[in-house]
């Protein structure tokens, strides 16, 4: 069996009544990232040490058990002592410590070790010293036979604190971190409200970064997230909250395309696509920091599909080839040329990615913030038909110019 221990009991610095555990970072407590860390590595006994059982508490006994784990609280170290069994592996976290999940992950579900960092680097950023060469990063996993040593030690003792002495004591081997995750953000301690409040944005950032350059739609999402994002957290609100906002935009546009008003309907199609976006972000937030609650956001491919053939109705809808004189009624709307120029346009823009790999504009291609902004100016203020073909031709021929030829002609000796 794998043990969790974790810790709520050290006092929020400079505010004696406050304890660190209960600090927050993007809505959820310490503890709470914590016990999601604990769920991944697999433990399925977590076990508190705290003082007082308060709601906080609870709520973590809901969540270890919905993660199919056994909950217990304990007030001493002594009282740990019939929880672990000497072939069962208990993982410590220290109080305040939060932890980029995929590190402790690699370092702690496999092996034992004590976590350390360099003494100098671990001690200024408020972590303590083992020997004259590092300092305790907060985390370990030992073999449960040391935790009999608890037996003879004074019943005041500090659990985690004891269980480092037995854990070095017993050669447990020390696995050093490298600095570069202190000077990142992906390790750290929080000690008081007002650490906990200038990490959040850090904290955000770590979740949302990007492996390419951002379009405009995306970056906007993103600065969404990072300026509204702890405001939204810390107010409970879920991802699938935010997409309910998609999903209303949406309905607006395709509400104001079909009486008449296609220029908002684009605008409000662009703004539903962004809604979706800030909602997918939040739902990777929640599920990189291990805080996923369950629900999906309805902000997958699906919805933006759908929000594709939003703007081939509404681009079809603004078409003015049915008022010209002389347009043959089987050639108007409802048929095929009004239809023709938007359904080529959206399945360009999901094929030319496809094919033109590794390029900025590829990332505009995909970005319905761009697209619909570029519709509804084209709506208000040029000729619609004549710019959305010339839009076709012009992605054609810029896909033809950047694409390597497939097969070059063959050259030898003879």
């Amino acid at each position: 069996m794998r043990v969790a221990l974790l810790s709520i009991t050290d006092a929020v610095a400079g505010e004696p009544q406050g304890l660190r555990g209960y600090l927050t970072i993007g809505g959820r407590s310490l503890a709470r990232h914590q016990l999601g860390l604990a769920l991944a590595l697999g433990c399925t006994r977590i076990v508190v040490v705290t003082e007082a059982l308060t709601g906080e508490v609870i709520a973590l006994q809901h969540a270890s058990e919905s993660g199919g784990a056994r909950f217990h609280v304990i007030t001493s170290a002594h009282a740990l002592l019939p929880l672990v069994n000497a072939d069962d592996d208990l993982i410590v976290l220290g109080d305040g410590l939060l932890a980029q999940p995929e590190i402790a992950l690699a370092h702690l579900k496999d092996a034992n070790g004590v976590l350390a960092l360099p003494v100098e680097a671990g001690m200024a950023a408020g972590f303590e010293r083992i020997d004259i060469n590092h300092a305790y990063a907060g985390a370990m996993r030992l073999p449960g036979r040391l935790v009999a040593g608890l037996g003879d030690l004074p019943p005041e003792w500090n659990a985690p604190a004891a269980l480092l002495r037995l854990a070095v004591q017993g050669r447990v081997p020390l696995q050093v971190l490298p600095t570069a995750v202190l000077d990142d953000g992906r390790w750290t301690v929080v000690r008081s409200e007002d650490e906990a409040h200038a990490f959040e944005p850090v904290w955000l950032r770590l979740h949302t970064q990007s492996a390419h350059v951002r379009s405009p739609g995306e970056w906007l999402a993103a600065r969404a997230v990072h300026g509204a994002g702890p405001a939204l957290l810390h107010a409970g609100t879920r991802p699938w909250v935010v997409a309910m906002g998609g999903v209303v935009a949406l309905l607006l546009g395709l509400g104001s395309g079909w009486f008449g008003w296609r220029t908002p309907g684009f605008a409000l199609l662009a703004l539903a696509w962004v809604l979706a976006k800030v909602a997918t972000l939040m739902t990777r937030i929640e599920r990189q920091s291990l805080l996923e609650t369950g629900k999906a956001s309805p902000t997958g491919a699906g919805f933006e599909a759908v929000i594709d053939v939003a703007f081939v109705m509404l681009a079809a809808w603004r078409s003015d080839i049915p008022h010209v004189t002389g347009v043959p009624l089987a050639l108007a709307w409802p048929f095929a040329i009004t239809w023709f120029a938007p359904l080529a346009l959206m399945l360009l823009l999901h094929l030319l990615p496809r094919v033109v790999r590794d390029r900025r504009a590829t990332w505009w291609l995909r970005d319905r913030l761009v697209l619909g902004v570029a519709l509804a100016v084209t709506s208000a203020l040029l000729p619609f038909d004549f710019c959305l073909r010339t839009a076709v031709l012009g992605l054609m021929v810029w896909a033809i110019a950047v694409t390597p030829v497939a097969n070059p002609d063959l050259t030898g000796t003879g």
